[in-house]
């Protein structure tokens, strides 16, 4: 989801500014949903590989509950997780406000577009300590 921000929020600006355009309805009407889906979904399948590896290298449990030489890769596996509640519990819910899918007043709109950008960012900035546990892990860097 945080990958949308830089590519979504110029494209509904320059939309909205086109005159003899779509405008940005466009956007939010046809384009924006449907990456959206993408995104969503692909959080779920990112996070049920990453889960069905732990599981298949018997690294599950420890991983989650932070034991032993699994705790880097289980400090990757909580920040996929809490990116994935991000996604389902915050962005999702309040794009949809954003993008007119569900009724909401002028003030809920804001609201939920403040909301979706700061989950979206903590996201963006979540992901870097994510990947650098998971290649730690991989390169067996880090071992305890």
């Amino acid at each position: 989801m945080a990958y949308l921000l830089p590519v979504l929020l110029p494209a509904l600006a320059a939309a909205a500014k086109d005159q003899g355009g779509p405008g940005g309805a466009g956007i939010t009407k046809y384009v924006a949903p449907r990456a959206l889906v993408w995104f969503r979904w692909g959080a779920v399948a990112t996070w049920l590989t990453g889960a069905t590896y732990l599981g298949h290298t018997g690294l599950l449990v420890p991983a989650f509950t932070l034991q032993g030489g699994a705790m880097v890769i289980g400090v990757g596996a909580w920040l996929g997780t809490i990116m994935l509640f991000n996604v389902w519990v915050f962005i999702w819910p309040n794009q949809k406000k954003v993008l007119g899918l569900v009724e909401a007043t002028a003030d809920q709109i804001a609201k939920a577009r403040k909301t979706a950008t700061m989950a979206s960012r903590i996201n963006a900035v979540l992901s870097i300590p994510m990947l650098m546990s998971m290649v730690a892990f991989g390169h067996g860097g880090f071992f305890l």
